[in-house]
């Protein structure tokens, strides 16, 4: 493989090419030209340095995919970072409806509760949601994580209003004793 040096001096428009034509080597040189600034840009808009690096590969996935766009009107650095601040930005926003989901959730759990819910992560709060029966299950998404009113859940399933109150109420309980169950309480 090249070294820096022949990296930087290959011609954006080479590279670009080679890189619509997909050919491998040049998509490996164009990432050692841009990884470690973009990488830099991605710890800007994460937590840590794992989810850096996820924003930055999910990054150079776009790159490749629509680098055949890039018109040269711009630098071709200031395309690619303007398509990795995107990548976190996207990223930014799924995590925080995925936190959203998580606080719709919980706020029906039982807000007298001991337990500390941060114990919690996201994708196990939604997995013990996932595994409650499914009327139940579909009630309280609806209701908790969509916005509906029991009035609009009893028109969409067909069941009276207050059969998806009961459904409602079932599923809280549920949840409320997977969470005792998981968290040790007795």
């Amino acid at each position: 493989m090249a070294n820096q040096t022949d990296i930087e001096n290959i011609p954006e428009k080479l590279l670009v090419e080679r890189c619509v034509a997909f050919d491998r080597q040049y998509q490996e040189i164009f990432y050692r030209r841009f990884a470690d600034k973009m990488f830099n840009v991605c710890l800007n808009y994460s937590d840590n340095s794992d989810e850096a690096a996820d924003i930055l590969q999910e990054g150079f996935i776009k790159i490749f995919t629509k680098i055949k766009q890039f018109s040269f009107d711009g630098s071709l650095e200031g395309w690619v970072r303007r398509v990795i601040v995107n990548t976190a930005l996207e990223k930014y926003r799924k995590k925080s409806r995925e936190i959203e989901k998580m606080n719709f959730i919980t706020d029906y759990y039982d807000d007298d509760a001991d337990e500390d819910l941060s114990v919690f992560s996201f994708n196990e709060i939604i997995e013990m949601v996932n595994q409650l029966p499914l009327k139940a299950q579909i009630v309280l998404k609806l209701y908790a994580i969509e916005g509906y009113s029991h009035k609009e859940i009893a028109e969409n399933l067909n069941i009276s209003e207050g059969t998806s109150k009961s459904q409602l109420n079932r599923s809280r309980c549920l949840l409320r004793e997977e969470f005792k169950k998981r968290y040790g309480a007795e």
